[in-house]
């Protein structure tokens, strides 16, 4: 005959260990928080890459315009905006905007270096 099992103290504690012991399939996590971040640590990251929080503001480019473009450029065009990456200059003649168009990736890579690689992402031309 087998010896008696000793019964262990039930407890109400006891059992909700054994209930969840059974239902994890494991023994309860020591820290349920470990790696859990709040959201406030990836708001500025997401607002970065998602909304351009540190776009260029349109001032800083019309201030610096010349000094990119050159004062021949500078004289016939003018920054009109600077949305999600791209900016749009307002061109006052067709044959300027034609010689720009010619002489665009030379232009966006000056602006580039000037205003940094990732904000200024294309170049558009409109007449006005």
């Amino acid at each position: 005959m087998a010896p008696p099992r000793k019964r262990k103290k039930i407890t109400r504690k006891g059992i909700h260990e054994d209930l969840m012991h059974e239902w994890l399939g494991c023994d309860k996590p020591t820290n349920l928080g470990r790696n859990i971040s709040s959201a406030s640590d990836w708001i500025d990251t997401i607002l970065k890459k998602q909304f351009f929080a540190e776009s260029l503001n349109e001032d800083e480019v019309k201030a610096a315009w010349k000094e990119v473009a050159g004062d021949f450029i500078g004289a016939h065009t003018e920054p009109v905006s600077v949305r999600e990456g791209n900016l749009v200059l307002r061109v006052t003649q067709p044959a300027m905007r034609f010689h720009l168009e010619q002489m665009k990736p030379e232009l966006l890579r000056k602006i580039r270096e000037r205003f940094g690689k990732d904000r200024i992402k294309s170049v558009k031309f409109q007449l006005g």
